[in-house]
């Protein structure tokens, strides 16, 4: 006798070989673990960027073959979940589905049987809680503590549960009265298939403020060595023209050369020139206008040495590197 196929499961089938013959990403998570309002407000977090399909293991291998994909980039994807959901977008890719449903994770209190996905230590240093029972509760299930200074304290840093081993009832409410939550649950994970190529988890898992920091180094070296070099374009122009024009104005002023550009400052120079040999000059052979200028000149240079020597405990390593960056500037610029 040929066994009944219950309705849903022919309609689960069909609804999921329609889901894996779609265009876009295929994914698979595993919310096992997760509570059902967990999993609700999940869901509609993200609702209108993916769809969220939860099937059996088995029903997934039958609609997989239905919609004519290979039964090995399935199971990789089932590898590691113990409760799958199938997930389609069509508007993200691998890394945007990714970067999605990693916030969705969160952390729980252990219960008895679970097992530590790390090594859980318990750090030394005070506790919130007063004198009382809970020190001989942190005790037993081997958190060393005592009273100090009328607060319970932890006595010194100690791994109460090794990876992969499990947590007892009591140590998982100990640990979550000291809010450590080891248990991860979300929606994690597992792979994505992508236009054809298979991805799994941790090959999406990327630093992206890292890739973007290496990128504008790598940037910044390059404009500052075709800076160097003398690589005109369409960069690197702007700065080489307003150093040249630095330059010039430099030789003609040491060459003392006047024009409309270099005649302030030689008037400046000739100004500061005047008095430093008026300085030298007894008060009586000068006139007011000198005497004046030089008791300004005199005042500014007090104020400046004032400052200068609230200022004396900066390093000289800063300044030796602005120093050195100081030849070519305005490179932040390009990146805001």
């Amino acid at each position: 006798m040929i066994p009944k196929v219950a309705g849903w499961k022919k309609g689960r089938v069909s609804e999921l070989a329609e889901i894996f013959g779609r265009e876009g990403s295929i994914a698979v998570i595993d919310v096992s673990g997760v509570p059902a309002s967990n999993m609700i407000d999940m869901r509609n977090t993200l609702r209108d960027r993916m769809s969220i399909t939860m099937a059996k293991k088995s029903l997934m291998r039958i609609a997989w073959l239905e919609a004519g994909h290979s039964t090995d980039d399935l199971e990789a994807l089932l590898e590691g979940a113990d409760q799958p959901c199938v997930v389609h977008s069509e508007a993200m890719n691998a890394f945007e589905i990714f970067s999605e449903l990693e916030k969705t994770r969160q952390g729980r209190a252990a219960k008895e049987g679970d097992r530590a996905p790390v090594d859980i230590v318990v750090e030394q240093g005070p506790t919130g809680f007063g004198p009382g029972p809970i020190v001989g509760e942190f005790n037993a299930v081997g958190i060393p503590a005592k009273i100090e200074k009328g607060k319970v304290a932890i006595q010194r840093t100690t791994t109460v549960v090794k990876e992969g081993e499990e947590i007892s009832a009591d140590l998982g409410i100990m640990l979550s009265k000291l809010d450590i939550n080891p248990i991860e649950i979300g929606m994690i994970l597992t792979g994505v298939i992508e236009n054809g190529f298979m991805f799994v988890a941790s090959d999406l898992d990327l630093d992206l403020d890292g890739f973007r920091s290496d990128i504008i180094n790598a940037t910044s070296g390059a404009f500052n060595l075709a800076c160097e070099i003398r690589w005109f374009s369409s960069t690197t122009t702007p700065t080489l023209i307003s150093k040249a024009s630095s330059d010039a104005i430099a030789v003609a002023v040491e060459a003392s050369i006047v024009n409309d550009t270099t005649s302030a400052f030689l008037l400046t120079q000739a100004r500061l020139r005047a008095l430093s040999l008026a300085g030298q000059l007894d008060s009586s052979a000068l006139d007011d206008e000198l005497l004046a200028a030089l008791g300004a000149a005199s005042q500014s240079a007090e104020v400046a040495s004032s400052e200068a020597t609230s200022s004396e405990e900066a390093t000289e390593a800063p300044a030796e590197e602005e120093e050195e960056g100081a030849e070519f500037e305005g490179l932040g610029d390009l990146f805001g």
